[in-house]
């Protein structure tokens, strides 16, 4: 999920193993091991020079299980050599800064695996991508309270009965509305089924994932021989049927064969993808996974990568939304979320 998210989880990580020892301390250390995942995004950007790879790197081993294993030893051990100095001796152990580090590292990638965008959290054994599909990857309605009661119990004691509670409640409430996710992602999978049955549509597969920002509105694709089929819901709806329909085909300017590149981005995408010719040498790879958004000129995508060829393989430039008119496109979704 966002920054903001995995900085909140950590720092209520850190809380729960070090809070009533250090204080605020204890949330300052799990904000930053919440964090140490995501710098695989730098990271990536240094190993490579193509940013097709440096894309693919991210949630990769970084946010494996093994990762979260090796790193909490490795940063457990470090901080609590600079730690365990002067009065602040045998205050604490090296077990706790491990525990702490090994929460709040393994943390980020499970909390991952519940947006689309997916996590090898068997890297580097397996490439497998994690996704349930049940939480966009900016959720206020996870983030907002957990932050809440992060902030509040910053005022108690360490000691304060307060704090303990208000991190219980944090965490409860954040994880009562995660497993609401999961309980109406099976509701709204049954609801896609059945509008593909009523709309005659025959299809080999399908996905369903929430829309920005919510859990209400959710976007359906399906795939069939020749094209791809995408319709909207929102529990807001009168009907519990998805509309909207809209059709893209499967049109595929460069193949798999032809580029690794291609091959390695269908994997990224799950095969939900569209390769379209832009100029003699320059290309649009559309992720279809993620929902269409609604502007002034229709339904566009909003993943889609400007690949180009660069010494027989693709490279891309950077990333920068289709959507042009994207406070619109906002308006539009949220338009649609409220049922009309």
């Amino acid at each position: 999920m966002d920054s903001l998210t995995q900085i909140v989880l950590g720092a209520a990580c850190g809380e729960a193993v070090l809070g009533k020892k250090i204080g605020n301390k204890a949330l300052l250390f799990g904000a930053l091991g919440g964090t140490i995942p995501d710098l695989d995004v730098f990271i990536g950007n240094l190993l490579y020079g193509n940013k097709i790879d440096a894309m693919l790197f991210h949630r990769g081993f970084m946010h494996s299980i093994l990762f979260s294993v090796l790193g909490a030893f490795l940063c457990g051990w470090l901080v609590f050599k600079l730690y365990n100095f002067g009065k602040r001796i045998k205050t604490t152990t090296q077990k706790e800064w491990i525990l702490l580090f090994f929460w709040s590292l393994f943390t980020h990638p499970i909390l991952d695996c519940f947006t689309p965008y997916g996590t090898q959290l068997f890297a580097p054994f397996s490439n497998y991508r994690v996704a349930f599909n049940s939480i966009a990857v900016v959720d206020p309605l996870y983030t907002l309270p957990f932050l809440i009661g992060m902030l509040v119990l910053m005022f108690f004691k360490r000691s304060s009965q307060k704090r303990s509670r208000w991190l219980r409640m944090a965490i409860s409430i954040s994880s009562v509305y995660l497993l609401f996710t999961l309980i109406n992602k099976v509701y709204i999978d049954s609801v896609f089924e059945k509008s593909l049955a009523e709309n005659n549509i025959v299809y080999t597969r399908y996905s369903t994932q929430p829309t920005l920002l919510n859990n209400i509105l959710w976007y359906g694709i399906a795939e069939t021989e020749t094209e791809y089929q995408m319709a909207f819901y929102s529990l807001l709806d009168a009907k519990p049927r998805f509309s909207e329909w809209q059709k893209i085909s499967k049109t595929r300017a460069l193949s798999k064969t032809g580029f690794r590149d291609i091959k390695r981005l269908a994997w990224f995408s799950k095969q939900y993808y569209s390769v379209e010719r832009a100029s003699d040498n320059e290309y649009l790879y559309n992720d279809l996974r993620y929902p269409l958004m609604k502007t002034k000129k229709g339904y566009e995508t909003v993943f889609s990568l400007q690949l180009y060829i660069e010494k027989n393989r693709l490279n891309m430039r950077d990333f920068k939304p289709k959507v042009e008119d994207f406070g619109t496109a906002m308006f539009a979704l949220w338009k649609r979320l409220t049922g009309v």
